[in-house]
């Protein structure tokens, strides 16, 4: 297991940016596929798509069109699925392992507000304002055949509900939910993790539950 974003800035990308990660999506895309691959090849069963803080909004607002972010946001799944196919067309690459899964990452609302938010959970926005910023990427993600949604550093319950709401529109599309928190007992808006996997449980489609970007001794 490992850092996307630490390996981009390990050859010498720079994602001091709103944008972080998916900035380089529209830099340098090739650098991408090179990450990924060197994961593969360190035995990684999973890839993890650049698409963490690719939104429409988070495009839009840098200029680009609707169209350009939909086929940016696109692109981290194909990147990530042609390095693994490729990987996994070597017989020598199959030897002891499964067929290495393709996840879509798909970030916080807090993560396109890039004000550390995602650590907090204090939204200023409610239910109906998370659904319509997460509908049209993550039917965009989808429509783009990843194996499964990484849906990654959530601070708050209502955001995975929301998440999994909309993933049950999707049916047969599953997903992981994975919290940020505060302590081991905790996420970051301060509800119980006992309580959001209770919740999380009684989804068929979410297929597991974690946390992430969290201190190792909460862990």
């Amino acid at each position: 297991d490992g850092a996307f974003a630490t390996e981009l800035e390990r050859r010498g990308c720079d994602l001091d940016d709103p944008l972080w990660s998916a900035k380089i999506l529209v830099e340098n895309p090739e650098i991408i596929g090179i990450v990924h691959t060197d994961y593969l090849e360190s035995g990684a069963d999973c890839v993890i798509t650049a698409s963490y803080q690719a939104t429409y909004e988070g495009f839009m607002k840098r200029g680009l069109s609707e169209e350009q972010a939909r086929e940016l946001i696109e692109l981290s799944i194909k990147i990530a699925t042609k390095v693994r196919d490729a990987f996994w067309a070597d017989p020598e690459n199959r030897i002891n392992r499964p067929k290495p899964l393709v996840a879509a990452s798909v970030g916080p609302y807090g993560a396109y507000l890039a004000d550390g938010s995602e650590y907090r959970g204090d939204y200023t926005l409610n239910e109906t304002g998370l659904v319509t910023f997460h509908r049209k990427r993550l039917q965009t993600l989808i429509q783009a055949k990843p194996d499964i949604l990484a849906c990654e550093t959530l601070p708050c319950l209502i955001e995975a509900q929301v998440i999994v709401g909309l993933l049950e529109e999707n049916p047969g599309i599953y997903g992981w939910v994975s919290f940020s928190a505060k302590d081991g007992l905790h996420i970051n808006s301060g509800e119980k993790i006992e309580d959001c996997a209770r919740w999380l449980d009684g989804s068929e489609q979410v297929a597991a539950v974690g946390v992430n970007c969290t201190a190792p001794e909460h862990v």
